[in-house]
C-alpha cells in the first residue's frame, strides 16, 4: 500500500457513508475487527456479571475496571513513542494474538470452575498492558490503511460505528449465552473471534514506513510528545474534556450490573438490554459522523455531545423503569461516542505525522487511561451513596465540562484554522 503524503492537501472526499471501505486494507480491517469486537463486548458483559455474581459488590466492579485500564494510563506515553518507531502493522498482529490468549485463559479457568476474582483481576491487568500498545497503534494505523486523507474522517467514524455495532450486538448475545450456558462460553467465543482480525491483518499489503537513521532517546521523544500535547491549545483542551468525560461519565457502564439487579430488579437479560440501548445510541451517533463530509464544525459538535452525554446520564440515574432506562440511554451512548470520535478526528487531522503515535497515545490515556480512576472512584462512591447518585454526579460533571469547552471555541478555531488552510481543508478567505 502506498500512503498519501501526510501533509499534502486533501483531495475532495468521495461521497457515501461507507466511502472509506473503498480502500482494500481498511476494508479487510473493518470486516475482521467487527467480528472480533462482538466477541470483546460479549466478554465485557460476562466479566462484569461474573464478578458481581461471585461477590455482589459494586466496589469490586470498580476495582476490576481499575485493573483492566490502569496500565494504559501508566504505559501509554511510552508505548506512543514505540508506535512512532516500530511497524504498527506488526504491533497489531502481536497484540491481537496476545488478546486471544488472554480470552482463552479466562475461558479455561471458567470451564474448570476454579476462577476467582483474583484471577479476573490479573487477567484484566494483562489485557490492560496489551491495550496500552494496541490502542495507539490501531488509531495511528488508520492513516496507513486509508490512502486518501479526505476519507480519514469517514474511516474514523466507521471505526466508531464498528465498535458500537458490536456494542449493540455483543451484550445482547452475551446476556443470552450467560443465561443459557454461563460465562465460560462467552470467553471462549471471544477467543475464537480474534482469528478474524488476525487473518485480516495478515492479508493486508502494507508499505514499510521509513525509519529514522538516528532516533532520539525514548525520554527525549516522550518529552517532545508531552510538549506538543500540553502546549498546543486545541489538542490540550480536547484531551482534557475527553479525560473529564471518561473519568466522570464512563464508569456508568461499570455500575450497570448493580443498576440492573438492585434498581431495576432484573437479571442478565436486563443488563444486556441496557447495554444494547446505550450501544444503539452510540451507533446512531457514529453514523451521523460518518455521514459528515468535512471536519469543519467538529469543535461545536464535541461541546454539544459532551453535554448530551451528561444529560443522558442524569435522566438514567432518575429512572426506575427498564423501559424508561432503555429510552434515555441512547442519549448517553450517542453523546459519549460522538465526543470520543469527534476528538479523534480533530486530532488525527491536525497532528504532525512524526508525532501521531504519541498524540494518539495521549488520546488513549484520556479516553481509556483515566477510566480506571473513574471506575475506582465510582465503585467507592457507589458503595457509600448508591450507584444512581454516583451516575448523576458524573452527568453533572460532563455537562459542566461541555459548557466550559464551548466557551473556549473561538480560541480553538483560531488555532486550528491555519492548519486547515495549509492542508487544503478550507480555503484562505
Amino acid at each position: 500500500m502506498t500512503s498519501a503524503a501526510p501533509d499534502s492537501p486533501a483531495s475532495p472526499p468521495a461521497s457515501g457513508v461507507f466511502r472509506a471501505l473503498r480502500h482494500r486494507n481498511y476494508r479487510l480491517f473493518f470486516s475482521g475487527q467487527t467480528v472480533s469486537l462482538v466477541g470483546t463486548w460479549i466478554t465485557r458483559i460476562a466479566t462484569s456479571w461474573l464478578v458481581y455474581r461471585l461477590t455482589g459488590s459494586v466496589l469490586l466492579l470498580g476495582v476490576v475496571g481499575f485493573f483492566g485500564q490502569i496500565p494504559t494510563l501508566i504505559l501509554a506515553p511510552f508505548s506512543g513513542v514505540l508506535v512512532d518507531r516500530w511497524n504498527r502493522h506488526r504491533i497489531l498482529i502481536v497484540t491481537q494474538v496476545l488478546s486471544m490468549l488472554q480470552s482463552f485463559a479466562l475461558a479455561g479457568l471458567s470451564f474448570a470452575g476454579i476462577i476467582t476474582v483474583t484471577d479476573v483481576l490479573l487477567l484484566q491487568a494483562a489485557q490492560g498492558i496489551i491495550n496500552a500498545f494496541d490502542t495507539p497503534a490501531r488509531q495511528s494505523f488508520v492513516v496507513e490503511m486509508v490512502n486518501d486523507r479526505g476519507d480519514l474522517p469517514n474511516a474514523i467514524a466507521l471505526n466508531s460505528s464498528m465498535v458500537n455495532l458490536s456494542r449493540v450486538i455483543g451484550p445482547s448475545i452475551g446476556g443470552v449465552i450467560i443465561a443459557a450456558v454461563g460465562e465460560a462460553w462467552c470467553f471462549f467465543i471471544d477467543g475464537v473471534s480474534y482469528i478474524a482480525v488476525i487473518a485480516s491483518l495478515v492479508a493486508m499489503r502494507v508499505a514499510i514506513r521509513p525509519k529514522e537513521s538516528s532516533p532520539k532517546r525514548i525520554s527525549e521523544e516522550l518529552l517532545d510528545g508531552f510538549r506538543y500535547v500540553s502546549g498546543f491549545p486545541p489538542v490540550r483542551s480536547a484531551l482534557l474534556l475527553l479525560a473529564l468525560v471518561s473519568t466522570m461519565g464512563m464508569p456508568y457502564t461499570v455500575l450497570m450490573p448493580a443498576i440492573a439487579i438492585k434498581v431495576l430488579r432484573g437479571g442478565s437479560h436486563t443488563l444486556g438490554f441496557l447495554m444494547t440501548a446505550s450501544g444503539c445510541g452510540a451507533l446512531a451517533g457514529a453514523f451521523y459522523l460518518a455521514s459528515r463530509r468535512t471536519v469543519l464544525g467538529l469543535g461545536r459538535v464535541i461541546a454539544i455531545a459532551a453535554c448530551a452525554f451528561g444529560l443522558g446520564l442524569l435522566l438514567f440515574s432518575l429512572s426506575r423503569s427498564t423501559l424508561l432506562s432503555m429510552l434515555v440511554l441512547p442519549i448517553a451512548g450517542a453523546g459519549m461516542m460522538v465526543t470520543m470520535a469527534s476528538t479523534n478526528t480533530v486530532l488525527q487531522t491536525i497532528v504532525e505525522e512524526r508525532l501521531r503515535g504519541r498524540v494518539m497515545a495521549f488520546y488513549a490515556m484520556a479516553f481509556l487511561g483515566t477510566a480506571p480512576i473513574g471506575s475506582l472512584i465510582a465503585g467507592v462512591v457507589a458503595d457509600r451513596i448508591g450507584p444512581t447518585a454516583t451516575i448523576a454526579l458524573g452527568g453533572v460533571a460532563c455537562i459542566i465540562g461541555g459548557i466550559r469547552f464551548a466557551v473556549g471555541l473561538p480560541k480553538f478555531r483560531a488555532h486550528v484554522r491555519p492548519i486547515y488552510i495549509e492542508r487544503g481543508i478550507i480555503t484562505r478567505s
